[in-house]
């Protein structure tokens, strides 16, 4: 069996066979499994080390031949403990990269029964607009009623097929970054991304469905 309980020295023993693999795994590049290992005979001294791809066949036959010449085993308990190796070896990283992809899960608030009622009625109204406006107050976006509007729609307007965008445009202190902000606010955190510094290539990174139905709050734009 596998022991990995330390990340950088997995632990494999068979009857025969002690292997550690010092490093761990990576979680990239799944057509290869690429490792550094150490080999012996178990309760002997006589250490093999070797850094091989344990998808690449020819390697592997290479590498089965040297373990039965250099710690003098047959060329079958090898290759079989290889095997097994390679089979445990795979199990566990499918299993980090579901541990991985459940850290990066995105988290979505579920509204309380009450809350969804609530929000319902809210839809409802004849005067949504008005009612949405003083709300907005009431959370703390003082002041500028007609931008404060304007923004929370656009904003919002990122849940549908084609949003809505909006530049800011004022001289330098009158606080158009600050009603960004306080507006912004009124937004899942889940749901926005903030940047600050604006390069050539700073999209490129993104998943390819990472920026669907996100809110870009990009907070100065040079140009």
């Amino acid at each position: 069996m596998l022991d990995t309980s330390n990340p950088n020295n997995y632990n494999y023993t068979t009857k025969y066979l002690e292997i550690h693999v010092l490093g761990g795994i990576k979680l990239n590049k799944l057509e290869s499994l690429r490792i550094t290992l150490s080999i012996q005979k178990s309760k002997e001294h006589n250490i093999l080390r070797h850094s091989i791809d344990l998808y690449n066949d020819n390697q592997v036959e290479k590498f089965v031949r040297k373990i039965a010449e250099r710690l003098e085993i047959g060329t079958s308990v090898a290759r079989r403990t290889l095997q097994e190796l390679t089979h445990e070896l795979e199990n566990h990283r499918f299993l980090l990269l579901e541990k991985e992809a459940e850290l990066h899960k995105p988290y979505f608030k579920e509204l309380s029964a009450s809350e969804e009622k609530e929000a319902i009625k809210l839809g409802k109204r004849k005067d949504l607009l008005k009612e949405t406006n003083r709300l907005i107050g009431i959370s703390g976006v003082i002041g500028e009623e007609n931008n404060r509007q304007t923004m929370y729609l656009i904003f919002t307007s990122k849940k549908t097929n084609n949003p809505l965008h909006c530049i800011s445009l004022a001289s330098s202190g009158v606080g158009k970054t600050h009603l960004q902000s306080k507006v912004s606010e009124l937004i899942p955190q889940e749901d926005k991304i903030e940047i600050t510094v604006l390069s050539a290539n700073a999209f490129y990174y993104f998943n390819r469905t990472e920026l669907q139905h996100k809110l870009i709050l990009i907070e100065d734009l040079d140009g």
